[in-house]
């Protein structure tokens, strides 16, 4: 199967979720398919990466558009436009062009659309199947960034991105054979715009050969963390929640406790954030190092969609998590038993507190957290992944093909054979 993956900017070093996911899922794919990597990014030319691309994803094809305006005179200049500025900001037509070239040469069997954003740029007229994977629902992002806006002219902002936003993500799907999604939340709230037998379902996986915790030694101090890109709107929104709300009860209980913020570009509301008991790091060279320290691990989003792989990721380290409604959405977990979630301050101070104070308790939920993650390595999703696309490309199922369930989902004994558990 002839494979074109189409991404709006750089892919490595795949620190953000979507990043990781795609990359995870397209190493997965090219060890069994002819799979291409078309992206495109911005600024200057950038000869390392594209380089470190080439070792990574031999084949792959990149375009650079160039340095973008300032974001408020961007902003400005495409205020009139039809498309939400989150996804025309990447409108291209030097990138469609070569992609045009690109499809004519490879002529593929299936072409993957990675993200709202890139379908700006995407081919109205095709010959080839076509598939959406929305790693989140982008109008849900935006209603709950309009929902917790502090400022009229900043809420005001969001509430007209929203609307602009909700229009085109339907009208956008409409366009496509296939959606894949990352949640079965995120497929009901797809299910309002295109019939629901044309979305399909692939989980979030996680590295287990880079995460598992391997029986992780006790913590040394009482570290509670978060990890996550710093420069993302929900976690800056997460951290600050959870510094000025939860981080007070925490220390009045557990004095030696200490916070650290764990991931790259951290934005100056988090660098403000810093104090005797709240460390922020900045990018690391390792989130692997900095996971073995914990003690308990905080997602505290209330912004947010699609499924958070660190909480994946953390659970595989063998770490009891404690998280939001939000914060776990979508992810296939027992509350209580695997994970914690809290959705207010009280609640989610008591909780860490628990965590923090009780080993036994802390232990137990970490053993079901690291068997529940790893149920969910990369090459057990990629497994369903590739299937979704033969379906799509196949007008019906033979014998090559594992057959699709009713509701439209894959039959676990098919797709995860092989999963550990």
């Amino acid at each position: 199967m002839r494979i074109v993956w189409v991404k709006a900017n750089k892919i490595l070093p795949p620190h953000s979720g979507g990043d990781i996911r795609s990359f995870n899922l397209l190493r997965q794919l090219a060890m069994r398919e002819k799979v291409t990597f078309f992206s495109y990014y911005e600024g200057g030319v950038d000869r390392n990466y594209e380089r470190e691309l080439q070792e990574a994803l031999p084949g792959a094809v990149c375009v650079c558009r160039g340095k973008p305006l300032p974001r408020v005179l961007d902003y400005a200049r495409t205020y009139f436009d039809h498309e939400p500025y989150a996804v025309g900001r990447f409108a291209s037509d030097a990138v469609r062009n070569r992609l045009s070239e690109c499809l004519a040469i490879i002529k593929p069997d299936v072409v993957i659309c990675d993200f709202l954003d890139a379908a700006v740029n995407f081919p109205h007229d095709r010959e080839f199947a076509a598939i959406l994977f929305q790693h989140n629902v982008e109008s849900e992002i935006w209603r709950r960034h309009m929902e917790t806006a502090r400022g009229f002219i900043k809420k005001k902002v969001y509430q007209r991105e929203l609307a602009r936003m909700l229009r085109y993500e339907k009208q956008t799907l409409a366009k496509f054979d296939r959606v894949i999604a990352v949640s079965e939340h995120d497929r009901s709230l797809m299910s309002a715009w295109i019939d629901v037998s044309r979305i399909n379902v692939v989980p979030t996986g996680v590295d287990l050969a880079q995460f598992r915790g391997n029986g992780s030694s006790e913590p040394t101090q009482p570290l509670v963390m978060f990890v996550g890109a710093m420069d993302w709107e929900p976690n800056i929104d997460a951290v600050g929640y959870f510094c000025a709300n939860v981080w007070p009860a925490i220390l009045a209980r557990v004095p030696s406790a200490r916070f650290r913020i764990v991931g790259r570009n951290p934005d100056q509301r988090v660098r403000n954030l810093a104090s005797a008991t709240v460390e922020v790091t900045g990018s690391v060279p390792s989130v692997v190092d900095h996971l073995k320290q914990a003690a308990v691990i905080v997602v505290p989003l209330r912004i947010g969609g699609g499924t958070r792989l660190k909480i994946y990721e953390a659970m595989a380290a063998g770490k009891a998590v404690v998280a939001t409604s939000v914060g776990a959405e979508g992810l296939d977990l027992h509350p209580g038993r695997d994970i914690w979630v809290a959705d207010d301050a009280a609640t989610t101070a008591r909780a860490v507190i628990d965590l923090l104070l009780n080993p036994d308790l802390r232990h137990k939920i970490e053993r079901a957290a690291e068997a529940q993650a790893a149920k969910f390595d990369w090459s057990a999703i990629a497994e369903i992944f590739r299937h979704v696309l033969y379906k799509c490309v196949q007008s019906s199922a033979d014998d090559h093909v594992p057959q699709l369930a009713d509701d439209g989902h894959s039959t676990d004994d098919e797709l995860m054979t092989g999963t550990e558990v």
